[in-house]
């Protein structure tokens, strides 16, 4: 049996989903993040509840084609990075997981070679 118990505290947002929208699992962080939102009683509830219709067609594109989204968002004096993807079980797209965390408003980029 696998232990991902390391993923409860780390120190981003981990929020994944079904195909469906239907909210399986947050770590501690998405649960704070998303607090006001309704923090752990999300867990059951469908991602398309909680997102304007722009939002739910970038949701159904990334489980439909597969490709990520990525950007960024500055929101309560945070600037944060979005990283939203499918995810697989046994070679097939099982839903979607958006992990976001915050990042420096001025930060090194480096090119490595």
């Amino acid at each position: 049996m696998e232990d991902n118990s390391w993923v409860k505290e780390i120190p981003v947002a981990v929020t994944v989903a079904d195909c469906d929208g239907v909210i399986l699992e947050m770590n501690d962080k998405a649960i704070k993040t998303f607090e006001k939102y309704g923090g752990k009683s999300l867990i059951g509830k469908n991602l398309c509840d909680c997102h304007q219709a722009q939002s739910n067609e970038i949701i159904k594109q990334i489980i439909e084609t597969g490709e990520k989204h990525i950007y960024t968002i500055e929101k309560d004096g945070l600037k944060k990075m979005i990283y939203q993807s499918p995810w697989f079980k046994k070679g097939k797209c099982a839903g979607i997981i958006e992990i976001s965390l915050e990042i420096p408003f001025s930060m090194p980029h480096f090119v490595r070679t």
